[in-house]
């Protein structure tokens, strides 16, 4: 059993990381492992509408020159899903709102009722609504998102200044002991042969008349 969880940080190493790394911590203490994923800092293309996902099976038709696909695959094989992302002008990093949104329109079949939870990291404020903005991603994908005991956030400048915010340390971790939980309850549904209901045929209507 393991978990992907997907640094959305431009600093490979800095507060984000430092709250995943405890998010990370409480999958192991849980019995799940985890494997984390930097998006890096190189330029990531936004998604352009333009559908090509629908004709192919491979994950975006951009191709995987960002990792895009190669994160798709992961997925695939993932029990579970963490996001993290820094805080900036009051909502996420734009690198990873670009690799989200090509990642869970053209591979949301990867991530079906497989257990999510998202974190995010800030020096003071803009956090509540940088965490409503990500959560969005697995919410549309039937996951099933997990909390923790308040929302996963943390507080600091650097990675030193977030390991103060004890509070916040111990809701990352809460968090991945949770979805640890999670993970391995879907699996003991599945083998006593427990399967979800779905819509048969999915219908797609707006509101013009």
């Amino acid at each position: 059993m393991s978990v992907l969880i997907i640094n959305g940080s431009t600093r490979e190493n800095g507060s984000t990381s430092t709250a995943l790394h405890e998010v990370a911590r409480g999958l192991s203490d849980g019995g799940v492992e985890s494997e984390q994923l930097w998006i890096g800092k190189d330029a990531i293309r936004p998604c352009v509408a333009c559908y090509g996902c629908r004709n192919r099976s491979e994950g975006c038709a951009f191709g995987d020159d960002d990792g895009v696909n190669a994160a798709i695959e992961k997925l695939r094989q993932a029990e579970g899903l963490v996001i993290g992302s820094p805080v900036y002008f009051a909502g996420i990093n734009g690198s990873l709102k670009c690799f989200l949104d090509r990642v869970f329109y053209s591979g949301r079949d990867a991530m079906k009722l497989k257990p999510a939870g998202c974190v995010v990291s800030a020096r003071r404020a803009g956090t509540t609504s940088a965490l409503e903005q990500v959560q969005k991603y697995p919410n549309i994908a039937q996951m099933l998102l997990v909390g923790s005991f308040y929302w996963p956030m943390v507080h600091g400048n650097n990675p030193e200044e977030v390991v103060q915010d004890r509070e916040g340390m111990q809701i990352a971790w809460q968090l991945g002991a949770n979805i640890a939980w999670l993970v391995k309850t879907i699996a003991a549904g599945k083998a006593a042969g427990i399967e979800p209901q779905t819509v048969l045929e999915r219908e797609r209507t707006n509101f013009i008349r």
